[in-house]
């Protein structure tokens, strides 16, 4: 026998669905549903503008890449509306066949969208530059001989200083320093672009290197006569007291480096070169037997555009070839003209001031880098260097006065 009992339901069971009522008047059903409607109208209207756009800059893509496409198959053909798009490179350093000529003027017009093309995407044509190729300098040190003739030591260590630098315009006059014949005129300022250096040889007086360095040059062919690849023949020093045994300077407007070019030349006494200017103040105080040396300003011609590029300078007493003290000067932010306005005083209690030189080494770091530490030239005033005598002269006729005038900076 089964027997059969109601329970009643949950609460939720029994309303209806026609019973559920919101506390809402029609107005402001209606709102809502006004608002909702125009917010799926706005969204397909933002959907269909889009869906425009993507597909009319994929039709000018196309346009664009057909056309780039037909002027690179019809370049061998017709040659005379090739060169409407692209000019002949300034510079050439390499010997390049005809087919590499072909493929780089190719390459050049695929760089640079043809005359149809700018129409079709519009904007772009106002971004558009035509690129030159850039001219690559290969230099390869293949062999040094006959060293002993320029050392009185058998025991050498010899490696070659490579820089390539560019003759800018003339500096101040500076006592002593004379052209190649021999003149008193203004020596040209020199800029040092590229910096290289062998690897060293240990006991040979004919060392075989092998060394290859390369780098890019931005000059055309008119300033490629400003520009000269002078190489130094050192004796490594494990102090850095390197002893020069001979130089050659090798114009490259003189060549045609065009094609390669195996050059073989003598060694010659080695000369230096002005590579900047520094404002030197000297005053001796004979009753403290002190020396004090100001670095005002230093002019130089920075060889890069760097916002981490500084100066310092490091000025050093030396008596009889030996360096008694040395001090360092600030870090300063590179300029054409990098201002100090610094004076380092050294005591001098035990050697006499007419003994003495000095010598100032200026030097370019980065703060951004770790030993990045690169000299850029040196100056000597004393009464050893007579190029100099003159404002050693003046520091002693003028005691307790100090006296500025401007050095060359040479290296």
């Amino acid at each position: 026998m089964v027997t059969l009992m109601d329970y009643p339901g949950p609460a939720m069971l029994h309303f209806a669905a026609g019973e559920l009522n919101m506390p809402f008047s029609d107005t402001v059903k209606y709102c809502i549903l006004g608002i909702s409607v125009t917010l799926l109208l706005l969204a397909l209207g933002i959907l269909a503008w889009q869906s425009f756009r993507c597909c009319t800059k994929k039709h000018a893509t196309y346009t664009r890449q057909d056309t780039v496409n037909s002027d690179q198959l019809y370049s061998d053909e017709n040659p005379t509306a090739a060169g409407k798009y692209s000019g002949a490179p300034s510079t050439t350093v390499a010997d390049v066949s005809t087919e590499v000529h072909r493929l780089s003027r190719c390459l050049s017009q695929a760089q640079c969208p043809s005359s149809e093309s700018i129409q079709a995407v519009g904007d772009i044509g106002e971004q558009a530059n035509i690129k030159q190729l850039q001219s690559r300098l290969v230099v390869t040190v293949l062999q040094v001989e006959g060293l002993q003739e320029h050392s009185q030591t058998c025991s050498l260590q010899p490696f070659v200083k490579l820089r390539l630098m560019q003759a800018g315009f003339e500096g101040v006059d500076v006592e002593g320093c004379k052209d190649e014949e021999g003149e008193g005129t203004s020596p040209v300022l020199w800029t040092v672009l590229q910096e290289w250096r062998t690897r060293v040889v240990k006991g040979s007086c004919n060392p075989l290197f092998g060394d290859q360095f390369s780098c890019i040059l931005q000059q055309n062919k008119d300033e490629l006569h400003s520009i000269n690849l002078r190489m130094e023949v050192r004796d490594f020093d494990k102090f850095s007291r390197y002893t020069v045994l001979g130089e050659v300077r090798v114009p490259l407007g003189q060549l045609n480096i065009s094609y390669p070019l195996e050059l073989k030349e003598d060694l010659q006494i080695p000369q230096k070169d002005l590579v900047g200017e520094v404002l030197l103040s000297l005053k001796f105080l004979p009753t403290s037997q002190r020396l004090e040396v100001g670095l005002l300003k230093v002019k130089t011609i920075p060889t890069e555009i760097s916002s981490d590029a500084a100066l310092y300078a490091r000025v050093s007493i030396q008596c009889n070839q030996c360096r008694l003290r040395y001090q360092k000067t600030s870090v300063v932010a590179q300029c054409l003209v990098t201002v100090f306005n610094e004076v380092l005083m050294f005591s001098l209690p035990e050697f006499p001031v007419e003994q003495c030189k000095i010598v100032v080494s200026v030097y370019e770091t980065h703060t951004n880098r770790k030993s990045s530490k690169h000299l850029i030239g040196q100056l000597t005033v004393g009464k050893e260097k007579g190029s100099e005598d003159n404002h050693w002269n003046l520091m002693m006729r003028s005691v307790r006065q100090p006296i500025a005038k401007w050095h060359g900076l040479l290296i």
